[in-house]
């Protein structure tokens, strides 16, 4: 079936519906799924592509990607960044309102990044905008023109034109929040004393590690879980690293905290005692965690503690990454993982006995509704948009530098042996991505969130 062609039905030994693997045959009409077969034999009218016994699934929702278009488009841009989405078999990305100059921070500045994206997304993107110091009065306005919610810093973000915040402006910008249903998302660390020892070899990954100690997120999840409970809003903590402050989160939650929570790839899948001195590509921020806190996290997802899982896609130019000196408290901080996220996750969630439709709930539904995507996103069933990704759950590969389709090619992943070959992506019933090639021109679509789909207007 050639790229960019609208595919009219899918068959397969192994599609996920209603969290069962089952043969099915998807009939698709003006891109949405229109009807889910048992027949896989029923003749409907259209040329089916059959896959055989791959699987098919809902596309991934990632609800946490750095683009940083405009402004740093050299360390990556909307072109690259969804193609690489799509060819891990991501049909939406939700990109974060930093590192992108100007941030997405005022309604202006959305409208500029919106104007940037256009005809540059081979998935389909939203878009989270920010809170910052003094800019309360923009949240509404960015509301109604289609933000999926805000982030906001409780520690300096790594970039001088998107500040933190004080306790004075999450007040401001919660009463701004009350009654719109929207969310705010926060980078939940904040400082403490310092536990750098001065002397310590800046080479050594646990010199970091001691710098940015779990006591960091404890303390802002305090405050964030406070927020919550007081104000009603819709709060939700991005790359969970530590394990420590889920006891907080579950008695905030108990306790009627609409408070959500998500972990990350590398966070799953590395840990501090393999980092070697200097490898500053797996640098980020909260940072990589011992072994057994890695453990800690997969059981608190098992339990349905840490609600999904997210890339936190944060790549720089290399020179940035200060590899000739590898140091790590002058490196900056993030990691590049969007277009491997689905078999990363894979790789490590079937050893530990977790099931497909684990992955289609925390890489799938939860994240499409976190941005309140869900009445169309993450699931297949009649009346969602086709977004499917047909993939390999047993196929092994290595991450390849050639294979990798990032602006920038360094990831703490180079060379690592993954089990699940993503081998088609189909966006909206158009074929975007198959074994290795793309759709010649991008066929995404910007998700602009509108207010009709929550409760109450502004």
């Amino acid at each position: 079936m050639e790229l960019g062609s609208t595919v009219g039905a899918v068959r397969s030994k192994r599609v996920l519906v209603c969290g069962e693997v089952r043969p099915a045959l998807i009939v698709i009409k003006d891109g949405k799924i229109h009807r889910i077969l048992s027949n896989v034999s029923e003749d409907v009218g259209c040329e089916v592509l059959d896959v055989g016994a791959s699987v098919v699934m809902p596309g991934i929702v990632d609800c946490h990607v750095h683009v940083n278009e405009p402004g740093r488009t050299s360390w990556e841009g909307f072109w690259t960044a969804t193609r690489a989405a799509a060819a891990g078999g991501v049909t939406t990305i939700v990109d974060m309102p930093l590192n992108s100059i100007p941030p997405t921070t005022t309604l202006a500045n959305f409208r500029e990044k919106l104007r940037e994206a256009t005809g540059q997304c081979f998935v389909d993107t939203a878009f989270w905008g920010g809170v910052i110091p003094g800019n309360q009065l923009e949240l509404r306005p960015m509301i109604q023109a289609g933000v999926a919610g805000f982030k906001c810093f409780l520690i300096h973000s790594g970039v001088d034109e998107f500040p933190h915040v004080a306790d004075c402006d999450l007040h401001a910008a919660m009463e701004q929040l009350q009654g719109t249903r929207s969310v705010l998302l926060f980078h939940a660390e904040r400082d403490v004393q310092d536990t750098t020892q001065k002397t310590a070899d800046p080479c050594q990954y646990s010199t970091f590690l001691q710098s940015r100690p779990d006591v960091m997120e404890i303390e802002a999840i305090r405050t964030v879980t406070e927020l919550c409970l007081q104000y009603r809003v819709r709060c939700h903590i991005v790359h969970l690293s530590s394990a420590k402050p889920l006891k907080l989160i579950q008695e905030a939650r108990q306790a009627g905290a609409p408070l959500t929570v998500e972990t990350t790839h590398h966070y799953l899948s590395l840990c501090a005692e393999d980092i070697p001195a200097g490898a500053t590509q797996f640098k980020c921020c909260p940072p990589i965690r011992g072994s057994n806190n890695r453990e800690q996290l997969w059981s608190a997802l098992e339990r349905g503690q840490i609600d999904m899982v997210v890339s936190d896609h944060s790549p720089c130019t290399p020179d940035l990454k200060k590899l000739d000196s590898g140091d790590f408290t002058e490196a900056w901080g993030g990691i590049s993982s969007l277009q491997f996220g689905l078999p990363l996750f894979w790789s490590s969630a079937s050893k530990r006995g977790f099931q497909l439709s684990d992955v289609v709930r925390l890489l799938c539904q939860q994240t499409a509704q976190l941005c309140s995507l869900d009445e169309k996103k993450g699931r297949l069933a009649p009346g969602y948009d086709a977004d499917l990704v047909v993939w390999d759950p047993e196929r092994e590969f290595q991450i390849q530098e050639g294979s990798i389709h990032h602006k920038n090619k360094l990831t703490p992943y180079l060379g690592l042996t993954l089990q699940g070959a993503v081998r088609a992506t189909i966006l909206r019933g158009q074929l975007v991505y198959s074994e290795g090639n793309f759709c010649p021109e991008p066929l995404g679509k910007h998700l602009l969130i509108s207010q009709r789909t929550k409760q109450g207007q502004l």
